[in-house]
């Protein structure tokens, strides 16, 4: 099979090295998944980078969600198990792990569902207790995490503002449902989100990008407020005034929706069912604004790692048909 692999941390584009090798064999619990549609994520620049949470021994393939397909045929979705990622035409999972990949949406899109809107989701509603009528800002809202809480703060009957990064991902996050978008490139953010608040401010803030962006999200949460950390896409780790969060009478939250798995994994196919309900009624949809061939990825991850994509980007093998539902 044909498989991406890093031997040496770095930028994806300079270390991803598309190779021929045998299939991985699986471990005990583990099964051999044929991968449909690989969903790029911002954590695969940061395991080519050596800078994950998670860091597989060399050479590793990365890859760290799918939609693939069993030996008996079942569509499923899947967190590969490193070192075997999903930039390959196979990848190994946990078996007790997979989830059904909803009838609802093609490959690329069902690769796109699992960690983005299960972030969302628990972001939104299992830490922030986001409610109907209230008032969410996303940051990134064009991007592939940022535009899952956008479709799930919708759904969700919130009033959505999106912060954006120029005019082309204005106009995506306006065909999102944003009520409200902000160019932060053109626009005073803090102005800007005020302004569209009567001065209130945001209930709710979703944040993965950090630095700066978390710096104007304590100035427009609104009393009783909630920051949820999500990431920091910006490279920058914000340093909060506690003393601030006090005498504005504001929570931040952080997230971390791994450890669902092993902490509450029943939680983790609560949410599938929650997301699955959602996509056959049409309220969410993943946005996939590119399907790249195998031989695509590691320029593809590389443009995702520099912000320079909208929404999702999925690899899919060129045996496949791109996009193709089951």
């Amino acid at each position: 099979m044909q498989a991406w692999q890093v031997h040496e941390n770095g930028e994806p584009g300079e270390v991803m090295r598309l190779a021929d090798m045998a299939p991985p064999t699986p471990g005990e619990g583990q099964v051999l998944l044929r991968v449909r549609a690989a969903n790029i994520n911002f954590p695969d620049a940061l395991l080519c980078r050596g800078q994950y949470q998670v860091r597989p021994p060399l050479p590793f393939t990365p890859g760290v969600e799918i939609c693939g397909e069993t030996e008996d045929g079942r569509r499923v979705i899947a967190n590969p198990a490193l070192p075997h990622g999903g930039f390959a035409e196979y990848a190994l999972a946990d078996a007790r792990a997979l989830l059904p990949a909803p009838d609802a949406l093609d490959d690329a899109e069902a690769a796109a569902l699992h960690i983005g809107y299960q972030t969302g989701w628990f972001g939104l509603h299992r830490r922030a207790r986001l409610e109907a009528g209230e008032t969410l800002l996303v940051h990134a809202a064009a991007g592939g995490v940022g535009s899952a809480a956008v479709q799930l703060g919708k759904a969700a009957g919130a009033t959505v503002i999106g912060v954006v990064g120029g005019p082309d991902k204005a106009a995506v996050a306006r065909e999102l449902g944003c009520d409200v978008v902000v160019d932060r490139h053109t626009e005073d953010v803090i102005a800007a989100v005020k302004e569209a608040t009567g001065g209130r401010g945001a209930d709710v803030i979703y944040d993965p990008v950090g630095g700066h962006a978390y710096a104007q999200s304590a100035k427009v949460v609104a009393f009783e407020g909630r920051i949820v950390v999500v990431g920091f896409a910006s490279g920058t780790i914000p340093s909060p005034a506690l003393n601030h969060a006090l005498v504005k009478n504001y929570a931040i939250l952080g997230l971390h929706w791994g450890l669902y798995n092993t902490k509450n994994p029943k939680l983790v196919r609560h949410c599938h069912e929650q997301l699955t309900e959602l996509a056959a009624r049409g309220a969410i949809k993943p946005l996939v604004s590119e399907r790249v061939p195998l031989s695509g990825a590691a320029d593809a991850v590389q443009r995702v790692a520099d912000g320079r994509t909208t929404g999702r980007v999925a690899v899919v093998p060129e045996t496949l048909e791109k996009g193709a539902a089951a």
